[in-house]
């Protein structure tokens, strides 16, 4: 699997989905729009229901909720990842990215523009605070 760099400052959401769909961002970007999702929407890195339809549109499922995360080694083979997690008031805000386990061993897929690598293998710096499985 490839990362989608975002195009936006708050496209995280949107360049996670087209990496697990496999499409470029501008068509995940295009067909969250269609959706009514746009990446502007603080409700794309603060709650979890755009990301979900928009994986559904793409005809990937999501487990029903968001499972805690333990450690890497429990991690299914693809999951969305609430990295960066804070809170502001009375509502969570995170940083999404791809977590994959495949021949290539396990890795992130960071779609952070300002990164140097978007495939990371740094487990040790990010702090993911839950996950919802993909498939």
């Amino acid at each position: 699997m490839k990362p989608v760099i975002q195009q936006e400052p708050t496209g995280c959401g949107i360049a996670s989905v087209a990496a697990l769909a496999e499409v470029s961002y501008a068509t995940a970007k295009r067909v969250a729009n269609h959706m009514g999702i746009v990446a502007q929407d603080s409700r794309l890195w603060s709650e979890t229901t755009a990301v979900r339809r928009l994986l559904k549109r793409h005809r990937l499922r999501a487990s029903p909720g968001e499972t805690p995360f333990v450690s890497w080694s429990a991690l299914p083979p693809r999951a969305l990842l609430a990295i960066k997690w804070y809170r502001e008031g009375d509502r969570s805000y995170w940083h999404w990215v791809v977590f994959v386990r495949d021949s290539n061993g396990a890795y992130v897929l960071d779609s952070n523009r300002s990164l140097t690598r978007h495939v990371r293998k740094d487990f040790w710096r990010m702090k993911p605070q839950w996950f919802i499985e993909v498939t």
